[in-house]
């Protein structure tokens, strides 16, 4: 390998160790903020005596939500996403098999791009006072469609371009055998797109449970997510920090677990079609 070669791998590996570096510090920094205390975060300490006391307040207070917390984000997250992944697949397959032209599907692609980099706390102020002459505030039900109709143009997007990899052969033959179009989506297509689905899956559903906007205007006490929680620490007169890291370091749990689960899924799925 000749020495220009060389530097050019040493120059990449130097480029992705930055960039490790700019993405792992601040979750490095979250997680070792909740072991200590209040006094070692407001010095800045950076050699500290460890301690548990944030962990134990978010996890065993007779005043802490967290538990409640995660059953709703849970509750939340699962429910857009399932409700993304059928909306998507059927608006995907009808967007690249039901004869649309091709002008037509850039222009609803391009525009789906385009809606998923509006600010969401630009569309609340037109959904609260909806919910609430529809009594959807407050409510499971009204979260679950406030996160479907900020994710769902992402998704489309995705999928569309999922379905426009699957052979239409295949899709011709079945309907040679007398397959209708909801058997066709569901024993072909579907199989099909498993890798896909598995990706967008893991998307929409971290992008559900980092959800702060839409979560902080329609949701009370009760229907609070992780996200909201971790804001209501930030009081007028006090600010608790450590409980605060605390719980973004627990509610980095499920999350992260479920992205290491399913990460080949996301590379499969989304390098699809890239090699013929």
């Amino acid at each position: 390998m000749s020495p220009a070669a060389r530097g050019g791998i040493a120059l990449s590996h130097f480029f992705l160790i930055v960039v490790a570096a700019f993405v792992l510090v601040p979750f490095f920094w979250i997680v070792a903020a909740g072991f200590k205390t209040q006094i070692s975060l407001l010095q800045g300490e950076i050699f500290f005596t460890p301690t548990l006391a944030s962990f134990r307040e978010v996890l065993f207070s007779k005043t802490t939500e967290f538990l409640d917390n995660t059953l709703n984000s849970l509750i939340v997250a699962a429910g857009s996403t399932l409700v993304i992944l059928v909306a998507a697949t059927l608006g995907g397959y009808a967007i690249e098999r039901m004869g649309t032209p091709r002008w037509l599907v850039h222009a609803l692609l391009g525009w789906a791009v385009v809606f998923h980099m509006v600010p969401p706390i630009t569309l609340v102020a037109a959904w609260f006072p909806l919910y609430r002459e529809l009594g959807l505030d407050n409510t499971y039900a009204g979260l679950i469609l406030g996160h479907v109709a900020v994710h769902l143009p992402m998704a489309l997007w995705l999928m569309a371009n999922f379905v426009r990899d699957v052979p239409v052969e295949l899709e011709e033959a079945a309907r040679i055998d007398g397959c209708s179009t909801p058997w066709l989506i569901w024993r072909i297509i579907v199989p099909l797109l498993a890798p896909g689905l598995a990706a967008t899956a893991i998307l929409m559903f971290i992008f559900s449970w980092n959800e702060f906007a839409v979560a902080l205007n329609l949701t009370a006490k009760q229907t609070a997510t992780i996200p909201v929680a971790i804001a209501k620490f930030a009081q007028g007169y006090e600010i608790k920090y450590g409980e605060m890291a605390a719980t973004a370091a627990l509610s980095l749990v499920p999350a992260l677990l479920f992205l290491l689960f399913g990460q080949r899924y996301i590379v499969k799925g989304l390098t699809t079609g890239a090699v013929k």
